[in-house]
């Protein structure tokens, strides 16, 4: 693994488990923003068989600077190894004074597995809010839907839409629900989707330095000496489109998926998984 990567660090590895993206804004230098535009523009960028290792991807493209940037190689390590699968790619482009929005809608078909693809969506230039940018809705990669089946959903409590700077990158869980907004400019809006399918057992992947010292500040927190930001914190923290009820089983299914990249089975959040698990013989 390339030393330089800027491996995530387990808060925010906590963030995606719990909300389904992460998001950097302004990440790539204005140079290579220039140069993706001018590349779509020129038709230059162009995909790869679904399947191809991503370090025999873009090479001679633009694409490829955004790929070797320090922190573009720590997030897709971070969530899918070193060397994940090209999946498939997308340049989503949305004409001025565009009369139509896309549906909210999931990715692909149905997936359960706990293994999961990230969708890299990169925003090469400003993206007010009458652009009509991605909107996402955090926290809905657990509801497991079929592409177009939640189209008729609309103006959800704590949806996010992307109004950003130029060269903001979001990393999403192939699940998330999201969809494009009508832009009412008279520019056209640019955005580049990269979807990666992991090559290894999603385990341990990030910086995990800081994973000891998260756990101790949860346990201070509850002695009544720390402070907020834990793990289990944020693990614990609800969207608010979620229903009353139905918080405690999204955090049910983020300590399955949390279990699952830590490797650690007795990791917990306020008990909601172990009671499900207690089978007294």
């Amino acid at each position: 693994m390339n030393a330089s990567k800027e491996l995530l660090t387990s808060a925010a590895m906590a963030e995606f488990v719990a909300r389904g993206f992460l998001r950097f804004d302004a990440l790539v230098p204005p140079a290579i923003n220039q140069a993706i535009m001018r590349g779509i523009d020129r038709g230059e960028i162009s995909g790869h068989p679904a399947g191809t290792p991503l370090s025999q991807c873009y090479h001679g493209s633009p694409i490829r600077l955004l790929l070797e940037l320090p922190r573009i190689q720590g997030i897709i390590s971070s969530l899918v190894g070193d060397d994940p699968l090209f999946d498939h790619d997308a340049i989503h482009v949305r004409e001025p004074n565009e009369g139509k929005a896309q549906g909210l809608h999931a990715d692909s078909i149905i997936d359960t597995r706990a293994h999961f693809d990230i969708q890299l969506m990169y925003f090469p230039h400003d993206v007010p809010l009458e652009m009509g940018g991605t909107l996402l809705l955090p926290g809905s990669h657990f509801r497991r839907v079929n592409e177009m089946d939640v189209a008729a959903y609309q103006n959800m409590r704590g949806q996010i839409p992307m109004v950003c700077e130029a060269g903001t990158v979001l990393a999403l869980h192939h699940g998330i629900w999201h969809c494009g907004r009508q832009n009412k400019t008279d520019r056209r809006r640019y955005m580049f989707k990269l979807r990666l399918n992991p090559a290894v057992r999603q385990l341990r992947l990030w910086n995990t330095a800081d994973l000891n010292e998260q756990y101790r500040a949860h346990r201070e927190i509850h002695a009544g000496l720390g402070r907020d930001g834990s793990v289990q914190d944020i693990l614990s923290r609800l969207e608010p489109w979620f229903e009353a009820a139905s918080g405690r089983l999204e955090i049910v299914n983020r300590v399955k998926l949390w279990r699952f990249l830590t490797g650690d089975e007795s990791f917990d959040v306020n008990y909601w998984l172990s009671r499900l698990e207690n089978m007294p013989a």
